[in-house]
């Protein structure tokens, strides 16, 4: 279980990007994160695998404290969150193999990695994780030659180098279109049944949330406005997570189609 506990972050500018926030992720959830841009959905997952320190409150993972942990302890934790991210952070010139290869940095010896000496095992490991997502033929294809769905399929399987028991994800089809966006949800969606592979993803449209979350979180302005089912984002919760005028062009949406 992951407990978000009274959770703050104030930038140094000032910004609030965080006030307060609590909620429990059980083993196994699917867990959707949702608001509008700068509601704080990605300092929130940040701050569960400490990549922003949060400024006040706890991560607790499994009982022991993230948010306390420093040097080995700290690597320790990160070794098993894995991430995937909006914009891939893929080195694109280099190849597949090389890009998730990186996933396995946290386990590997820093020397030999440095200058790309893997073990077979790790290879082994990478192919298996390229195969799981769909591409294995594109192994020793340069990053920047794949499409952006590919990309963010070599993003999952660099997050799977890790033996991850969570994965955030963090707007992973924000620059995808529906097609796309619903297959990458899908390989998600196949790790946390199939795998048991708890998932916190961030998100911006309702269908996605309905089709993929088992719960949801919503932030406004960095505050949670709402925790529980998919199903129970009426038409008053929307406007409250979204405002009146996303409840107007969303009605407007639905009048056309």
């Amino acid at each position: 279980m992951l407990e978000i506990q009274h959770l703050h972050k104030i930038y140094p500018n000032g910004t609030h990007a965080l006030t307060d926030v609590s909620f429990t992720v059980n083993e196994g959830e699917f867990l959707v994160v949702i608001g509008l841009s700068g509601s704080g959905k990605s300092t929130l997952l940040r701050c569960i695998n400490r990549l922003i320190e949060p400024s006040q409150g706890k991560v607790i993972w499994k009982g022991e404290d993230v948010t306390a942990a420093s040097g080995a302890e700290l690597r320790r934790f990160r070794r098993r969150i894995g991430m995937v991210f909006q914009q891939f952070n893929l080195v694109k010139r280099s190849s597949v193999m090389t890009n998730v290869l990186a996933g396995r940095l946290g386990y590997a010896n820093p020397w030999t990695s440095l200058i790309g000496l893997w073990t077979p095992s790790d290879r082994q490991k990478a192919v298996k994780a390229l195969e799981r997502v769909g591409i294995a033929d594109k192994a020793y294809a340069r990053a920047d030659a794949l499409s952006g769905g590919q990309q963010q399929r070599v993003g999952i399987a660099r997050a799977l180098m890790q033996d991850p028991e969570l994965i955030l994800a963090d707007e992973p089809v924000a620059s995808l279109d529906p097609v796309l966006s619903h297959s990458i949800l899908q390989h998600l969606e196949r790790l946390n049944k199939e795998e048991k592979i708890t998932v916190i993803c961030s998100l911006h449209f309702l269908d996605l949330v309905h089709r993929y979350g088992t719960r949801v979180v919503a932030l406004k302005d960095g505050v949670k406005v709402f925790e529980g089912l998919p199903q129970e984002i009426d038409r008053a919760r929307f406007k409250e997570i979204y405002g009146e005028e996303a409840v107007e062009v969303r009605a407007g949406l639905a009048s056309e189609s």
